[in-house]
Formats: C-alpha cells, structure tokens, sequence
C-alpha cells in the first residue's frame, strides 16, 4: 500500500481482505494512516501491542474492548484512544465498522502485511 500525497476519493481505496470475517481499507500519509474495517459478528482481534498511538471510532454495530485492565463495550458513536505499547483486543457481537487512526503509519500495514491477531474462530 503506497503511501498518498494531495486529493484522492474514499471509494477509490480498495478493500483488503484480512479473513473471511474482516476486510480493510488503508489510506496513508508520511506521519498517519486510516484504517476503515469492515468486521462480521464473531470475529477477534487477539491481544496485541505496538508501538504506535490509535485512535478508535465506532460507526456502526457492538465491540466488546479492551485497554490495558479496562473493558467496554462500544457502539455507534463511541472512541477511544490507544497509546503506544498498551496491550487491547476486541471481540466482535455484531457485524461491525470502526475507524482506526494510526500514528506514525503501521508499516506492517503499508507493506500489505495480515495481522496475526485478526482472527475469526
């Protein structure tokens, strides 16, 4: 996934698909990436950490977080912020669509890389 400069076209983006519950959308720039997920219902993004600050915001459907020792449930609406190095995961309940942003840009990401704590069981 290249990294994007100037004006460009949300639709233009393709979908990635990660597993046959969770695709993904990349937009990059030098210092920042969006991730539109699209997550069906039973899916799990296992515990993980890294380095890179993201931010979460809900736009449609229910996840089940969690933040260090700190758990929620999301919906609609909701966000989050995820500093660097601090362990999460989600459980998916509904069929789902979030928004991360990503600080500096995820080069695992960029290099078209599936993240292993993506999973469906």
């Amino acid at each position: 996934m290249p990294l994007m400069f100037g004006f460009g076209a949300l639709e233009k983006l393709p979908w990635e698909r990660i597993n046959d519950r969770i695709e993904r959308r990349v937009l990059a720039g030098k210092q920042g990436m969006i991730v539109w997920w699209k997550v069906k219902a039973g899916a799990h993004a296992g515990a993980h950490q890294h380095p890179h600050e993201q931010i979460v915001w809900m736009l449609k459907g229910k996840m089940d977080f969690r933040i260090g020792d700190e758990r929620r449930s999301m919906i609609a609406g909701d966000v989050a912020v995820i500093p660097g190095d601090v362990e999460h995961e989600g459980f998916f309940s509904e069929d789902t669509e979030v928004v991360d942003i990503f600080a500096p840009p995820r080069e695992d990401f960029l290099a078209g890389g599936t993240p292993s704590y993506m999973r469906a069981p």
